[in-house]
């Protein structure tokens, strides 16, 4: 049974649709995404389905008693109490309900009440337990905890919240609310990695249904099975998590494009036909041909290949008008050559990284650092390295110093201690997460202008139309611009710099997802190093090299080389060793002797590879830096022929060093 069936609906405001034809049905235990470029209507969906608009028309039939809960981008709700009792007000009844059965242990403890308190507790105890009475209270610092609130944070004025954090408290509510439907537009948009992950699992045990709105592919493959696509105003399901709907798409397309070029080429031979013949001895049958080649070019031409081949076209004759003469033979192959592809691309960003000069083999080195501010360290970095056409990404909750750490590599900020060491010969280009880049008070044209000031207006217009400003966009201030719209334009400035090391704070912010594929795949051809901070998992399994994990309780920061999904799995792996071990220890659970012993040394063998690994990496840090040096003494060689020729064959005694311990550590890292 559906919970909610959309029937052909349709949405304009004024002259201008959003999406008109779109039907789906939401069944029990579904977990629907809708994508689609920004703009195209998604959120407006959402609302309809949740009764908060109206569509232009169709309908939505929605189950009896249907108890829905709708999350939106910015959630607003009553700011009195506290972040503990907003989700605890969820449980009223079963708090009733508590107060109730104190009452009625009172009335036992006296004789004259006993039999009928008794009679009266049985039931309502049962209930309470069955409805989880004597466990909400861990469900809500479960849920609590999982979105990132720490206890401490529980009895916080819901009033003296940031939005971020009224948007989480929000969530938590709507989860520990139970609804049959969950309806979350961009649910991670608050959420660091680690309660990211923790949705994903809470969502994929969810017994109730859920349509989401999310940017973050990862999300979407971890939390949908079905994705509903939308673009160019009509919906198409698929079956799957985000990845599936990648490849169906792209096979359902290419089904598309043959079967459009097969029956354009039949409907051009009817058109040679009838000109061959319309003059000719099979006049009758040319022109037959021509008035049915008529009908059907008008009809692909309102309502599309697709419908007219399935013969969807005649269901909706209302909508397709059809003159009452035929075409001639010149306009109708005119028209047949006009026809277009029903596969159509969305106007995309066109993003070109310029990569200035190779820059050192050593990138970036950090020794002792200690990253914070004078009343508080966040975390130290003894010694990391990072190397030419190496990405690092940087990942951590918020607020753990990603953004501090990289302020602090750029000289904006002191270091507590310790220092990083940037490589020789770089040319850096930094998108900061808060855009400080860009004047607010500069219109689109003035920001590209400072930087190609002998460009003329038309060659800006043209450049930043690549970046999807059009029309007079290109003369709005930049402090009217979208969150999205700001980051294109700060992606379209750092085009314009030639360099070889890029520092991105949360690039992939705000775009859509096509629009963050573009981006993927820009970087992935980008010839130079880079540092990324982002939570967008999908980005750094796509380019990252090396991972640097904050992690807050410790202070530190750790470092694995491979992807994020590489890094989760190597987690998985050791936290189950661990358990098991723990179990073995406790005696919950029966493990042989030999695996107790195997799992134990797994642990242990993980932690010396580990160990091995930063040693060698501290080597080669070292070896780096001494090499550098000796190689700026080689450029500018004294006059005194003996030492050059020993700075030389140290030099080469170096390398083979470097080459030794190159090997050394791709074998430990494999």
């Amino acid at each position: 049974m559906s919970l909610i069936t959309a029937s052909n609906l349709s949405k304009s405001f004024g002259p201008v649709d959003i999406f008109s034809g779109v039907s789906f049905a939401i069944p029990k235990g579904s977990r629907l995404a809708l994508v689609g470029p920004n703009g195209c209507g998604k959120t407006t969906l959402l609302r309809i389905l949740v009764g908060l608009d109206e569509p232009s028309g169709g309908t939505v039939s929605r189950a009896k008693a249907l108890r829905t809960g709708y999350l939106p981008q910015e959630a607003e709700f009553e700011m009195d109490g506290t972040v503990w009792e907003a989700c605890h007000a969820v449980f009223s009844d079963l708090i009733a309900r508590q107060a109730e059965l104190e009452k009625l242990e009172a009335q036992m403890s006296a004789p004259e009440t006993r039999d009928q308190a008794l009679v009266r507790y049985g039931p309502l105890q049962h209930e309470f337990e069955r409805r989880g009475g004597y466990t909400f209270h861990t469900r809500i610092k479960q849920v609590l905890t999982g979105l990132g609130f720490s206890s401490t944070d529980y009895h916080l004025p819901l009033a003296h919240l940031s939005g971020g954090q009224r948007t989480r408290a929000f969530l938590a509510r709507l989860l520990l609310s139970d609804p049959d439907l969950l309806l979350l537009d961009e649910p991670t948009n608050h959420l660091d990695i680690a309660a990211v992950e923790w949705l994903e699992s809470y969502l994929s045990q969810w017994a109730g249904a859920a349509v989401i709105v999310s940017h973050d592919r990862y999300f979407l493959d971890r939390a949908a099975n079905g994705i509903l696509e939308m673009v160019f105003g009509a919906t198409e399901h698929y079956p799957g998590n985000y990845s599936a709907y990648l490849r169906t798409r792209e096979e359902r397309w290419e089904r598309r494009r043959e079967t459009f070029e097969a029956e354009k080429e039949k409907l051009l031979k009817d058109v040679e036909y009838i000109k061959k013949n319309i003059s000719g001895q099979n006049v009758s049958q040319a022109k037959g041909k021509l008035r049915r080649l008529s009908r059907i070019v008008q009809a692909i031409e309102q309502v599309g290949m697709d419908a007219v081949l399935n013969q969807k076209w005649a269901e909706t004759a209302g909508d397709v008008t059809i003159a009452t003469s035929p075409f001639g033979p010149e306009e109708a192959e005119r028209r047949v050559r006009a026809l277009r592809s029903p596969v159509r691309t969305l106007p995309r960003l066109r993003l070109n990284l310029r990569s200035a000069s190779r820059s050192g083999e050593l990138v970036l080195r950090t020794s002792d650092l200690r990253v914070g501010y004078p009343d508080r360290l966040l975390f130290s970095a003894p010694n990391i390295v990072l190397r030419r056409g190496d990405c690092g990404a940087l990942i951590g909750p918020n607020g753990a110093g990603k953004t501090t750490f990289l302020k602090t590599a750029l000289g904006q900020l002191e270091p507590l201690g310790g220092e990083v060491i940037l490589g020789a010969s770089l040319k850096i280009g930094y998108f900061a997460q808060a855009h400080e880049g860009l004047n607010p008070e500069n219109t689109l044209l003035q920001e590209i202008d400072l930087l190609m000031p002998h460009w003329l207006p038309g060659q800006i217009r043209d450049y930043l139309g690549k970046y999807l400003f059009s029309g007079d966009d290109v003369y709005k201030k930049v402090e009217v611009l979208s969150g999205g719209e700001r980051g294109r334009l700060a992606l379209a400035k750092l085009a314009l710099q030639d360099t070889n090391l890029l520092l991105l704070d949360e690039p992939t912010n705000h775009l859509d997802i096509p629009s963050q594929e573009i981006l993927e795949a820009v970087l992935d051809d980008y010839a130079g190093t880079i540092l990324l901070v982002t939570h967008d998992r999908y980005l750094i399994d796509a380019l990252g090299t090396q991972i640097w994990e904050i992690e807050p309780d410790e202070s530190s920061l750790s470092v694995f080389a491979g992807t994020y999904s590489q890094r989760r799995e190597e987690r998985e792996r050791l936290a189950a060793l661990r358990v098991a071990v723990e179990s073995a220890r406790r005696g919950d659970v029966y493990v042989a002797p030999t695996a107790k012993r195997a799992a134990n040394a797994a642990v242990k063998e993980e932690r010396r590879r580990l160990a091995k690994l930063q040693e060698l990496e501290n080597k080669i840090a070292a070896l780096e830096t001494e090499m550098a040096e000796l190689g700026r003494k080689l450029e500018n060689p004294p006059t005194d022929t003996a030492l050059v020729r020993k700075w030389g064959n140290r030099y080469t005694e170096m390398q083979r060093e470097m080459d030794l311990l190159l090997w050394e550590w791709e074998g430990v890292q494999n």
